[in-house]
């Protein structure tokens, strides 16, 4: 198990977030939620749901939004509740798993915020998502079947945000020391690539005539 990560690192991090939000997105039973909370108390960072959000705004809970109202109506009031929370960073977010599907919400991401997709294998998945009832996309005779569906069709999509790190199974602390750690080396490497494109000469012709 890893050791406590430095506490410089993750001064480093809220440095260079510079406000922004870190968004977890990914498949449900990835651990969004588990490891948010963790990895915001590390950076001494607010921790923010967005499916507690959408449940406060629409005064009801989410299985009895896609069961009264239907998808869509949910998927609307998601992209709204996420467009809100985005400009009250630096905070930790973590998205539903159809979240990152919308283009809009990609997009609002992608331009202020950092992205993290956790992922984990299909068995660890199942084994989580079976522990809660309350997942109205796995209503269904074969849960894995949908499971399966739901990550071929997701996971090109997913695969945009920053950086990727694997949910793996045991202490969640392990987890969270993989995101510091790659959410630290995305940030240092950003820093660095912004820092080198304001140093370099402006090339005064770009086809190289006079």
């Amino acid at each position: 198990m890893p050791s406590k990560p430095d506490e410089a690192i993750c001064r480093d991090i809220v440095r260079d977030l510079a406000g922004r939000t870190v968004v977890l997105v990914g498949i449900m039973g990835a651990g969004k939620s588990a490891i948010g909370r963790r990895l915001a108390d590390q950076l001494g960072l607010a921790f923010v749901d967005a499916d507690t959000e959408i449940e406060a705004a629409a005064n009801m809970t989410i299985p009895e939004m896609f069961e009264i109202h239907g998808e869509e109506y949910f998927r609307d009031g998601e992209r709204r509740v996420i467009s809100r929370l985005l400009s009250g960073g630096p905070q930790v977010l973590s998205t539903g798993g159809g979240a990152f599907m919308n283009e809009e919400t990609r997009n609002h991401i992608k331009n202020g915020a950092v992205s993290i997709w956790l992922y984990a294998d299909i068995d660890i998945l199942m084994e989580r998502v079976r522990r809660k009832a309350n997942r109205p996309l796995l209503k269904s005779p074969d849960p894995e079947a949908v499971m399966r569906d739901l990550l071929a069709e997701r996971n090109p999509v997913y695969r945009q945000a920053d950086i990727a790190v694997e949910s793996r199974d045991g202490p969640h602390e392990t987890v969270v020391h993989d995101v510091l750690t790659s959410l630290h080396t995305h940030l240092r490497l950003e820093a660095t690539k912004s820092a080198h494109e304001k140093t370099e000469p402006e090339q005064p012709f770009s086809n190289g005539k006079a």
